[in-house]
């Protein structure tokens, strides 16, 4: 005699709206937004675009900075000052030290990169 033969009966009787397919608009709408309130959903892009701009500027530079540059001496333009608050050197010196190749830990030497050239 072989494996017992499993058999289901159904839970009882279902809406007609389950064999169509057809579902009303409520539903589409909490589907959609899930347990959501009204707007939470919105209310959430909002909340982490907020902390994103909060974020963004916590990073940035604050104070007075310098009024000479400290590597030329040369006059920080007012200019220069309330576009980068807290800036210590001039544009030419800070183009200088941007322009430095700046040592990293990273060995490159074996990556495809190098490889390719």
């Amino acid at each position: 005699m072989g494996p017992p033969i499993l058999r289901s009966e159904p839970a009882g009787p279902r809406p007609a709206s389950y064999m169509s397919g057809a579902r009303s608009a409520e539903r589409e709408a909490t589907m959609a937004g899930g347990w959501t309130q009204d707007g939470g959903v919105l209310d959430q892009i909002e909340d982490t675009v907020t902390d994103g701009v909060l974020a963004a500027r916590s990073r940035l530079p604050v104070g007075d900075g310098a009024e000479e540059c400290v590597e030329c001496g040369a006059d920080i333009p007012e200019a220069r000052r309330k576009a980068m608050p807290g800036a210590t050197t001039c544009v030419q010196c800070q183009s200088q030290r941007d322009g430095r190749i700046v040592a990293t830990g990273i060995n490159r030497r074996g990556s495809k990169d190098s490889q390719l050239r």
